[in-house]
């Protein structure tokens, strides 16, 4: 193989354009393709900025035309040659119109034939894709996630630079924390049977900072999850992270509008309206059945389980006198689109978010249809007919059951219709704050209250008198974004008082030994003087799912992880050495192989 001698890149390919005809260029990369017509071979040059066809001709340089010969695709190359206008032009590619004819060929390294196209939409499967990640990364698309990536690092952080924040890392090696999600463990050589975490976020140490008087901090960070893993989930993820002093609700959340407009406008050209519309979390969960509503379409959920207050329809009765919802969505003027087997689907659709069974009724030909309208009283048909405003054509698919089956089962069943009739628009965008999470959500497994967000989340004011005697309906200075029905990101104003912390450990069942035992540095630090604070994190990944528009994590990620949590171009996790083990005192056995 040739080395690039004297030869410098003086361009990429995809920059190139009519204004550069008549000048010399000297262009390195890939061989897309490669097609010879008798005394002429065309080539496309590719390179992270694009495409351009160079040619070699053998009336301007033989050489180079018989070392062209022997090029096939991927070998990489580098070509010095003059810029002209295209005879035939290809007004599909952005070079389209220009291309560049050789003087000298350098051949840099050859390739094997690649396993997988360097082509987007190779419908190759995911497993391949992931195996040759080096080769799946050289596809125009992936390249452009990964470059849309970059950019819009540079602009939060350039944001972030003009509005007084102080870029800080946070420790990897942290102290293992049983709240929340299970931590990847980093065994201690050195401390003999000890174990480091990863941190699920810096969210302690960002609060310290704060402690410390860095005034606004952020850091674009790694952070770490053993969880199960689904489509915009991975075990290691990106976070915006940052936190301010002396701030309230409304400090954060005016910030990060202003760093989302500056987002969507600088990385997609997109105007972001500001204020962003607001939402409380139980307005979300009666309407959406979820706290991350994809505003994009209506369908909103309607509960009308008081007209069934003394119905003799066995199913909606017993739910009615068990404190269950009875809930419904109406699609307007759209019965004829529902077939018997169509229905059929999504009823087996919501038993798998715990739904027991989907009823349904219609207005056709002026007249209320239902398999149930035989049970129902001729009073609870006139009231559904009058609360729904229903109109001929019109379908309503029902379930009954406790609230939150009733809630995840018909929220997911709206984003399923919408889905079948194609009326959620790529093109936008919904924003939403959602606010006055609970503080507390109950735990049916650990029968006990635990932090809805994390335990230092501040109560808001008028509720602080709830945290002991009604902890249900104590409600959090917390708020998460919200984009096209995903969570973008979330955050509160933290607990700044000790009085006001250890209360918050003892309604979480924590003993002052316990919460001594995993939070013992931020409880001394809190003996100090904290100021207010507050702050949220971006996860990064998903946001770059909305301005790609991914439907997958691993399309924004250079290198992720599989369902099962493992690298298949890596082989990663792999089998540590009998020596590595024995160094660490770690014995495994057969039952953890």
């Amino acid at each position: 193989m040739e080395t690039m001698g004297d030869l410098r890149r003086t361009n990429m390919c995809g920059q190139l354009s009519m204004s550069d005809i008549g000048k010399e260029v000297v262009l390195m990369g890939w061989v897309q393709k490669r097609r010879s017509l008798g005394g002429l071979i065309f080539a496309d040059l590719r390179d992270v900025t694009g495409l351009i066809q160079v040619v070699f001709d053998t009336e301007v340089n033989k050489e180079a035309f018989e070392k062209a010969e022997s090029l096939r695709s991927e070998f990489v190359i580098a070509v010095r040659g003059k810029v002209y206008e295209r005879k035939s032009k290809n007004l599909e590619m952005a070079t389209g119109e220009i291309e560049i004819y050789i003087d000298e060929l350098k051949i840099l390294d050859t390739a094997e034939t690649p396993p997988i196209y360097i082509k987007d939409n190779d419908d190759v499967s995911e497993q391949m894709r992931l195996k040759y990640r080096f080769l799946d990364l050289r596809k125009p698309q992936m390249q452009n996630n990964l470059l849309i990536r970059s950019k819009a690092s540079k602009v939060i952080r350039e944001f972030l630079y003009e509005n007084d924040f102080n870029e800080i890392e946070t420790p990897f090696l942290t102290k293992p924390s049983p709240e929340g999600a299970r931590d990847y463990l980093v065994p201690s050589r050195v401390n003999p049977g000890k174990f480091y975490a990863l941190p699920q976020s810096p969210q302690l140490f960002k609060q310290l900072l704060m402690v410390s008087g860095m005034n606004r901090y952020f850091q674009i960070v790694r952070c770490f999850r053993d969880e199960d893993l689904r489509a915009n989930r991975q075990p290691e993820f990106t976070q915006v992270d940052l936190e301010m002093s002396f701030v309230d609700v409304e400090d954060v959340i005016e910030l990060n509008e202003r760093l989302l407009q500056r987002i969507f406008k600088e990385i997609i050209n997109v105007n972001i309206e500001l204020p962003i519309k607001r939402m409380s979390y139980q307005v979300a969960m009666d309407k959406y059945g979820c706290d991350k509503p994809d505003l994009r379409f209506g369908y909103e959920l309607i509960d009308i389980s008081e007209i069934f207050a003394n119905s003799e329809f066995n199913a909606f009765k017993s739910t009615y006198e068990s404190n269950g919802k009875i809930k419904c969505i109406k699609i307007d003027g759209s019965a004829d689109e529902f077939s018997k087997k169509g229905i059929q689907k999504l009823e087996k659709f919501v038993k798998t978010y715990g739904a027991k069974g989907l009823a349904w009724f219609k207005m056709e030909n002026g007249i209320f249809d239902s398999p149930i309208a035989k049970f129902l009283s001729e009073t609870e048909i006139n009231e559904l007919i009058s609360k729904l405003e229903l109109k001929e054509k019109d379908i309503a698919f029902v379930v009954a059951d406790k609230e939150s089956v009733v809630n995840t089962a018909l929220g997911a069943l709206r984003i399923e219709v919408a889905k079948e009739k194609n009326l959620i628009d790529p093109n936008k965008y919904e924003l939403v704050w959602i606010t006055d999470f609970p503080l507390f959500e109950y735990s049916e497994e650990d029968d006990r209250y635990v932090a809805k967000h994390h335990p230092f989340t501040s109560p808001v004011d008028e509720d602080l008198d709830k945290i002991e005697s009604d902890p249900g309906n104590c409600r959090a200075k917390a708020y998460d974004i919200v984009i096209n029905g995903d969570e973008m990101g979330g955050g509160s104003i933290r607990i700044n008082n000790s009085n006001l912390q250890s209360r918050m450990f003892k309604a979480l069942g924590l003993s002052v030994e316990e919460a001594n035992d995993k939070f013992g540095y931020l409880l001394e630090a809190f003996k100090y003087g904290v100021p207010p604070h507050g702050g949220l994190a971006f996860g990064l990944d998903r946001l770059m799912m909305v301005l790609t528009k991914s439907d997958n994590i691993r399309d924004v990620i250079a290198f992720p992880k599989t369902q099962s949590a493992s690298c298949l171009m890596t082989e990663a996790p792999a089998i540590a050495t009998e020596k590595q083990l024995k160094e660490l005192g770690i014995q495994v056995t057969e039952n953890n192989i």
